[in-house]
């Protein structure tokens, strides 16, 4: 199957690895790719249908190739700068901190990613809640697997696959969420969400604290899920995780030199409004967090029937 192809030079040189990361759901997600040479391969579900997107840097200087196939292959190449970042304007921010101004200087160039697909971000977040990043991927591993399908075009040679679709999450029952170690809070969740994926997707469009009430609004979804999902698919600048079990920690011990909760976090953040979010994922890039202490939490080895 031949795909269409579109180059795309951005006003800047894109960090197209950088901005695309936040997407990838664990090193063996089964919707992103990257292959030996390095172009990065995604399964996507989109109005006019299914695509598989393969994105690559040509040049230094920011030239980007894309070649999208299936049914969905002109809406997954008409997002490509959004994708890439070119909808997220930084202007405005300003570091204030020397270990913020010395992430900004490591990575100038880095956007926020927008997809406008906002059920395909929050089937992965809600899987992602309150439980390791472990047993969080690979849940969203076994539910791809099982109830996905493959992605079109070349996507066999990566092992590329597509989330389910909402039709098919709304159709999942409960033992075989238990075989997915999914437990019954989140598979409600995502049963419920997937019930009113069509109106979800419309808060690709509305206004970042409307789109927060929105999400809030669904049983199961709280401030951190809400978060999670209207970064990636609606790239809200000030979405901040809170709830997480470790970002307030994190930025606390970073700006301040000590571990702080989210009500401090808040209060810490503010200065930073409208770009939050934005300080917490340059800081998460510089890879600093506080000293890990003890043994590593582990997954689950049952879940109640």
């Amino acid at each position: 199957m031949s795909g269409q192809v579109r180059e795309w030079r951005p006003d800047w040189p894109c960090p197209v690895a950088a901005v695309l990361r936040v997407h990838r759901r664990g090193p063996g997600d089964p919707t992103y790719r990257i292959d030996k040479a390095g172009r990065h391969w995604l399964g996507l579900r989109t109005p006019e249908g299914t695509a598989t997107l393969r994105v690559e840097a040509l040049t230094d200087d920011g030239l980007v190739r894309a070649i999208a196939w299936g049914a969905g292959q002109h809406w997954a190449l008409d997002g490509l700068p959004a994708l890439l970042g070119a909808e997220d304007d930084p202007s405005g921010f300003e570091p204030r901190h020397p270990m913020l101004a010395d992430a900004q200087r490591r990575h100038p160039h880095w956007r926020i990613s927008r997809t406008t697909r906002v059920f395909e971000a929050l089937l992965p977040a809600v899987i992602e809640q309150k439980v390791t990043g472990q047993e969080a991927f690979a849940g969203f591993r076994a539910l791809v697997r099982r109830h996905g399908e493959p992605a079109p075009g070349p996507a066999a040679d990566v092992d590329l696959r597509l989330q389910p679709s909402p039709d098919v999450v709304a159709a999942i029952p409960s033992w075989e969420w238990l075989r997915l170690h999914i437990d019954p809070a989140r598979s409600r969740t995502l049963v419920g969400a997937a019930r009113v994926a069509g109106s979800l997707e419309r808060l690709g469009g509305v206004d970042h604290n409307e789109g927060d009430g929105r999400l809030r609004s669904l049983p199961g979804i709280g401030v951190w899920t809400s978060a999670e999902t209207r970064v990636r698919a609606c790239g809200d600048p000030d979405a901040v995780s809170f709830g997480d079990y470790h970002v307030a920690k994190d930025i606390g011990w970073t700006l301040v030199g000590e571990e702080i909760d989210d009500d401090a976090l808040a209060e810490l953040l503010e200065p930073w409004r409208p770009h939050r979010y934005r300080v917490q994922a340059l800081l998460a890039m510089t890879g600093r967090h506080r000293p890990r202490r003890g043994p590593r939490m582990a997954p689950r080895t049952h879940l109640p029937r």
